[in-house]
């Protein structure tokens, strides 16, 4: 899954930034799994049960590309609210093995 891994490191970036600048918290947890022989699912935990939001950014502006990002590099990527706060989520499919 090697092609996977330069894509993967942005998305993990992107989340963990995001965690960092809005959930404002101690503590973030990152998980990779690989539920599929072709699928890698990354998650970012945080205490914060706010939902992220995707913002189209002007021109001008340095902020608010990173779930557009996400969303660009990813087959797919959303948000699951936990008691304690929230993960959010992105997948990435690699080719078939076989």
């Amino acid at each position: 899954m090697d092609e996977l891994a330069d894509d993967t490191a942005v998305i993990v970036s992107e989340l963990v930034a995001n965690a960092v600048q809005h959930a404002r918290r101690e503590s973030i947890r990152i998980t990779i799994e690989r539920p599929g022989a072709a699928l890698v699912r990354i998650g970012v935990v945080n205490f914060s049960r706010v939902r992220p939001k995707r913002r189209e950014p002007g021109p001008g502006d340095v902020n608010g590309r990173g779930l557009a990002l996400v969303d660009e590099l990813a087959q797919d990527w959303g948000t699951e609210l936990l008691p304690w706060g929230k993960r959010v989520w992105a997948e990435l499919h690699g080719k078939d093995v076989g």
